[in-house]
């Protein structure tokens, strides 16, 4: 009893410890271009209003305005979506769980028409003029933007943010990441850097179901899991997977796995990504010709209600899935099935980090909750010690920002290979002794922008041994000067 409440302690210390550090990070503030911050607003109204005009002179605005008069609106998804489905007939790519038609920007793009193509790079605009822009500006106080960050909203014991929503600033999208973060500057005399955990989750998952295969793929130089996966499920020899095909691997089927996803989906998910990437067989030609040679002839129907049809893609997944849990990773198979059934009896679980969860969870908010915890848990244990350090050594050095599993630094030059001698430290050795139940290595991947650059320019970066790596020539240095001048804006 007295080890449980010495654990339930060393939580409550953590988030203590945690929110009076995170209170500093938003006072110390992220520094603002509010020159090109009002720059980019103007540009991207004068973007808005040139698309407004070339949508209202299309034959399809028209249509739109006789079938809604005074109640069209232009905005509304539910509007399109009757004057593409129901009077132009075109087909919907696929549907909510609630049976409505999908009208993200990925369904749209799928639909090869000047308007619509016109109609969603229109709404990415307006949302990043009127979300993220403007939200910055509404918040920046003396060009420094504050934004809190919360230990107490997010269920799976993740930190949140807001005024504005630090961690939700759009980075798939190059374009709009591009717009937002070239407004992100370091102070005078420092540069900004990002470090983040590798594969944090994946490494805190197999702390928790204790894998040995599992283990082995992540711990071992040149096994490649998403690589594998990928093999098997194209029905290639893990040589000829290629780049793309690791990627579809990797996104559309193995963290969907993890997360609670099934084959189904995985199934659909992956023969579009195969058409959306023009992946090829062996011999240059179509993937899809490929697997014909194995059986595969067509997708399948994807139907929840109805078993997979022999020779199709999807009933293939399937068997992929199937080995994928009671072979391939047995161990970390049966440890999801024991660990949900633990929580029916008991009605909680318990992190590694020292919190017990109550509540009424579905099976994958079970499994997947202990690990996003944790692994946020792991940076914020990092950022204390960090901050700690930083003034104990009485450093200019400032930590201004997090996303889950990364800390944004507005680092002095002339402190550079310093701090990340601290973070490498606290990450690699430290973290480990505080906790030792984390059986694989934590590993942090720094990225760094140039002199006088923006969040956005950052470039990946290899540090080891106190030396710099250049990230694309054979050169190091442990001169944080020297090392700046070969990155280029």
């Amino acid at each position: 009893m007295k080890k449980v409440h010495t654990i339930r302690q060393a939580g409550y210390q953590l988030l203590h410890q945690g929110m009076r550090e995170l209170a500093i990070v938003e006072r110390n503030g992220i520094r603002i271009d509010t020159g090109r911050l009002a720059n980019t607003k103007e540009r991207l109204g004068t973007y808005i209003a040139n698309l407004k005009r070339s949508m209202k002179g299309d034959e399809i605005w028209k249509l739109w305005r006789r079938r809604f008069g005074q109640k069209t609106n232009l905005t509304s998804r539910d509007q399109l979506a009757t004057i593409l489905f129901d009077e132009m007939d075109f087909e919907p790519s696929s549907e909510t769980g609630g049976g409505k038609v999908k009208m993200d920007e990925e369904a749209l793009q799928k639909i090869d028409h000047p308007f619509v193509t016109n109609w969603t790079r229109h709404a990415r605009y307006e949302k990043t003029l009127g979300t993220f822009l403007k939200g910055i500006e509404k918040e920046v106080v003396n060009g420094r933007l504050h934004p809190s960050f919360n230990l107490h909203t997010a269920r799976t014991y993740r930190s949140s943010s807001d005024s504005p929503n630090f961690q939700n600033f759009p980075v798939r999208d190059k374009e709009i990441a591009e717009l937002i973060r070239n407004l992100f500057i370091a102070s005078k005399g420092c540069v900004l850097v990002e470090n983040d955990f590798k594969g944090i989750e994946v490494s805190m998952s197999a702390c928790y179901h204790k894998d040995p295969v599992f283990t082995s793929y992540i711990t071992t130089p040149g096994k490649d899991m998403h690589r594998d996966m990928a093999a098997q499920l194209y029905c290639l020899d893990p040589k000829d997977v290629c780049k793309d095909a690791r990627y579809g691997a990797k996104n559309k089927f193995v963290f969907p796995q993890f997360y609670g996803d099934y084959y189904v989906a995985c199934a659909r998910q992956l023969w579009e990504w195969m058409e959306k990437g023009k992946l090829k067989g062996p011999d240059g030609k179509s993937l899809k010709r490929h697997l014909k040679r194995h059986g595969i002839l067509r997708r399948g129907d994807c139907d929840p209600d109805s078993k997979p049809q022999d020779e199709t893609f999807e009933k293939h997944v399937k068997s992929v899935e199937d080995d994928f849990w009671n072979n391939r990773f047995m161990v970390y198979g049966k440890w999801r099935k024991e660990w949900f059934a633990q929580y029916l009896d008991k009605g909680y679980f318990d992190l590694l980090t020292g919190f017990r969860v109550y509540g009424s969870f579905g099976r994958n908010a079970v499994t997947n909750y202990p690990v996003q915890g944790s692994a946020f848990h792991c940076l914020l244990w990092t950022l204390i010690q960090v901050n700690r350090k930083l003034r104990k050594y009485k450093m200019k050095s400032k930590v201004v920002g997090q996303i889950h599993d990364s800390l944004i630094g507005d680092i002095n030059i002339k402190e550079l290979r310093d701090y990340l001698e601290i973070v490498e430290e606290t990450t690699s050795v430290e973290l480990r002794k505080h906790w030792p139940w984390i059986t694989v290595p934590m590993v942090i991947e720094y990225e760094i922008a140039p002199k006088g650059g923006t969040w956005f320019e950052k470039q990946e970066v290899k540090f080891s041994n106190g030396r710099f790596h250049h990230p694309t020539k054979p050169r190091t240095t442990d001169d944080p000067i020297k090392f700046l001048k070969t990155l280029k804006t």
